[in-house]
């Protein structure tokens, strides 16, 4: 708010005219539930509490194409009742509202570098609609502050300009209705609204349920001449001196309550649930005070009787209103509870209920005695007071037991999803079991003491990364517990190495990396970019612009020295292919650079069409990489250089996509990664040296296997992502592209996501057993690295469905904790995703690599 001067002026020097509210939201903070939340009369927002309900978890997935809102709701009820509803800025309306609104404005509002086309579309439209008589509630949703947050984040220069400008609008909009509110004016009954529909963390996005994420801000307005003051009773707000000590008082409000709050302001229906778990809000005295508009109690002589039955009148009023709020909640509770499966229990139906009936029969007895004494005592304010407290107190339980209870739970599917996650360990564990006995390709047994060390610590590591799942912390700082058990095996690896005196430059890499990855997510570099706020030091420019550039050359040479005359005509085609998009991403970024001037012509192309290059070409090699596996002469296996080869073909088809999407980071981590894998690789090769790799020795270790994993893990974290839906990089989603189409957004997304942590990891596997090839020749020789490669994928599919499976016990013992929907459930959904995706990606290497 310190952002919008305009708006803090109002509301200390308007006194009971202005008011701001600070609004508290229930997660997940995605802008669908919370537009299921929000809508206004004749005023300027950002969103609107519609239904009056708690939010579902299930909505965040309808966020990229909503369905309408069938359920009763605030704006059908607008439309019923004769209101004519003008919609102007985010789509998302027309999504969840098709036919309801009198004229419609609508653009499109889910490209995140998009900052401009949504906010002069609402400023087009908004200031002559001021003008005109054709609407009765106007609806304005600015999205340039959210999207400003998602890529730049909080305390960036365009998020200050954003607000800046919406200063200037707001200062506009008041003009307007101030210079047209006199007694006969357009806007004399005019109430604005200006709100924001959730917070933002510091890196600037939302979905969880952080104090951040849900609380915003609210700022409520008269331009009636004669507003209510609400009575003093009532009134808690907090008042502390603003803008040259001027008093501003702020007061709270639960966005479950806007819904209803507005509707009884203008006199229609409340919304009432046939189809979710909702509208059980209260309706607010303070915003209720605020747009009334039938009393000025300031004006009003204070101890004097006029001011006790003026106070009483307000008051009756407003418990007459929490009566009928009261009623239609408890209708609502008694007919979920008919016709729920789960419902709620009879203990809690008895005890809201009661505290229902009692309140009931307090006001009866309350307007009975007020009857009787009104024309004798001028002090009767208190049993309204208490009346109001009756009602309140039903409100609020229903309220908290909707939190607590009004989500329901199958506990019979819940148990059938487990067993399939636990035979499936079964399963994949005897699949590896079978391939020791048949192909004799075994994990380590005690005859060896650290290859067996090595079983059990791998063990020991994954179930201690599992177990943590259960915690709320260790969820939270889930890649700082992955970089340290990779930190952990990495100095058992430089250990063993110096006791053997070999490959002790890879063991200290490799704990040199990992220190640089623990850096990079204690900092955050990666999220914003990898300049990220360095940028205003000019060192730092040239060093962010020439660094990733400089990577991508590195990336290429290695890529060039790895062709030779045994790799066939694709993978030849693939390897050059990725060099020249490597190229294009040099050029892209450099079209992109401040440092750099270029023509407006060059610069739509570079930003435009470079990016589709690269998604054609990478599309190209993987059908190339297809065909040659299809109707080529398989001779990948034959030799470690054909193994290495095929993997090195694969993994850099996706690379450029990858690093192309990734933005300045990509490079960098791609460098980590191979970095990391050739020391896991050489580390993994350790105890091998001294083996002839004769029949029936041939071993690979599951620390290896883990240590992987575990890297993969780490990269997810290093890249600016968590699991979480504020996690996400949106923009990414857009590079390349300025519309919006759902399967190629999400696609783009994914590989963002995924990329580093997925994608190459399980397609660079076998790059751990590409060493190890026994003397054999032939058949023999391709049927010891079949089985190999099917030890290690399996091994790798049993560690991401072990964790995975904790996941799911997690959630399921943590159903009603504080945080489910902040914390377990996007973990829960976040591992089943990367889960299904490492299946896929393990089906598919295995049809690639195996003969």
């Amino acid at each position: 708010m310190d952002k919008l001067p305009v708006l803090q002026k109002l509301a200390s020097t308007k006194g009971s005219l202005a008011k701001i509210f600070k609004a508290i939201s229930d997660p997940p903070t995605t802008s669908l539930q919370r537009l299921k939340f929000f809508v206004e009369q004749r005023c300027s927002i950002s969103g609107g509490l519609t239904t009056g309900g708690l939010p579902t978890f299930i909505d965040v997935g309808n966020s990229f194409g909503a369905p309408a809102i069938v359920e009763d709701n605030l704006i059908y009820q607008l439309v019923q009742n004769g209101k004519r509803v003008v919609m102007m800025g985010d789509d998302t309306w027309l999504q969840l509202f098709p036919h309801h609104f009198e004229k419609s404005y609508p653009f499109p509002s889910f490209n995140v570098k998009d900052l401009h086309t949504v906010d002069n579309g609402c400023i087009d439209h908004l200031l002559p609609s001021l003008y005109e008589e054709d609407w009765d509630v106007l609806i304005a949703h600015f999205l340039g502050v959210d999207h400003a947050g998602h890529i730049f984040g909080v305390d960036s220069t365009p998020m200050i300009e954003k607000l800046e400008q919406y200063n200037g609008v707001l200062e506009n909009i008041i003009e307007v209705l101030e210079s047209q509110s006199g007694p006969g004016g357009l806007h004399e009954n005019t109430f604005l609204l200006v709100m924001g529909d959730h917070g933002q963390t510091l890196n600037g996005d939302h979905g969880g349920g952080t104090a951040e994420e849900v609380e915003t801000s609210i700022f409520a307005m008269s331009l009636k001449k004669t507003p209510s003051s609400l009575p003093p009773e009532l009134n808690a707000s907090c008042c502390e001196p603003h803008l040259d000590k001027e008093k501003m008082c702020i007061n709270s409000i639960q966005q479950l309550d806007f819904a209803v709050t507005i509707s009884a302001m203008l006199g229609i229906p409340f919304p009432f649930g046939r189809c979710s778990m909702s509208h059980i809000g209260r309706v607010d005295s303070k915003l209720y005070a605020l747009g009334s508009g039938t009393l000025n109690l300031e004006s009003i002589n204070v101890g004097t009787c006029r001011t006790q039955w003026n106070i009483q009148s307000w008051m009756r009023d407003y418990v007459n209103v929490l009566c009928i709020n009261s009623w239609q909640v408890k209708r609502y509770i008694d007919a979920y509870s008919a016709s729920s499966v789960i419902g709620f229990s009879s203990e809690d139906i008895l005890h809201i209920t009661d505290i229902y009936a009692q309140a009931e029969e307090s006001w009866s007895h309350t307007i009975k005695n007020w009857l009787f004494d009104k024309n004798e005592s001028c002090d009767t304010i208190l049993p309204f007071k208490s009346q109001i407290d009756a009602y309140s107190n039903f409100l609020a339980s229903v309220a908290e037991l909707a939190r607590s209870k009004w989500t329901e739970f199958d506990l019979k599917m819940m148990g059938v999803g487990l067993s399939i996650m636990l035979i499936s360990l079964v399963i994949q564990f005897l699949g590896i079991k079978r391939i020791n006995r048949t192909y004799g390709v075994y994990f380590p047994f005690p005859g060896d003491s650290w290859t067996s060390f090595g079983l059990i610590l791998s063990i020991f590591i994954v179930m201690i990364r599992a177990c943590s799942f259960l915690s709320n912390s260790y969820i939270l700082e889930e890649g700082k517990v992955a970089i340290f058990l990779l930190a952990t095996t990495g100095i058992l690896k430089f250990r063993n190495s110096i006791l053997k005196n070999k490959m002790l430059l890879e063991a200290v890499v490799l704990l040199l990396l990992v220190f640089i990855l623990r850096l990079t997510i204690e900092i955050g570099l990666s999220k914003q970019a990898f300049s990220s706020g360095l940028t205003t030091i000019p060192v730092w420019m040239y060093i962010a612009e020439i660094v990733p550039v400089l990577a991508l050359v590195l990336l290429a040479y290695l890529l060039y020295r790895s062709i030779d005359d045994r790799a066939c005509w694709s993978q030849k085609f693939v390897i050059s292919g990725t060099i020249l998009s490597y190229g294009l991403i040099a050029v892209h970024w450099t079209v992109e650079s401040k440092l750099v001037s270029i023509s407006l012509m060059l610069q739509g192309f570079g930003k435009g069409f470079i990016p589709r290059i690269i998604y054609a070409i990478g599309i190209g090699q993987l059908l190339m990489l297809a065909l040659g596996r299809l109707f080529g002469k398989e001779r990948a296996l034959d030799s470690r250089k054909g193994l290495i080869l095929k993997v090195v073909a694969m993994s850099s088809s996706w690379s450029s996509t990858v690093i192309m999407i990734s933005g300045k980071q990509g490079p960098l981590v791609a460098l980590a990664s191979i970095i990391g894998g050739w020391c896991i690789m050489r580390l993994e090769n350790l105890e091998h040296e001294s083996k002839n790799g004769s029949i029936g020795t041939l071993s690979l270790s599951p620390l290896s296997i883990t240590q992987w994993s575990l890297l993969a893990v780490s990269l997810f974290f290093c890249t600016g992502h968590w699991c979480a839906f504020d996690g996400l990089r949106y923009g990414a989603a857009f590079v390349g592209f300025e519309d919006f189409i759902l399967v190629r957004q999400a696609i783009l997304l994914t590989i963002d996501t995924f990329g580093f942590s997925l994608l190459l990891p399980i397609f660079g596997l076998p790059f751990l057993v590409a060493r190890q090839y026994p003397s054999v020749q032939g058949n023999q020789r391709k049927r010891f690295i079949f089985a190999q490669l099917s030890q290690a994928y399996l091994t790798y599919g049993l560690i991401t469905a072990t964790t995975v499976t904790f996941t799911v016990i997690c959630v399921t013992i943590q159903r009603r904790h504080l945080m489910v929907w902040g914390l377990f459930a996007p973990k829960f959904v976040f591992d089943v995703v990367g889960l299904l995706l490492s299946d896929c990606l393990i089906l598919l290497s295995s049809l690639y690599y195996f003969s």
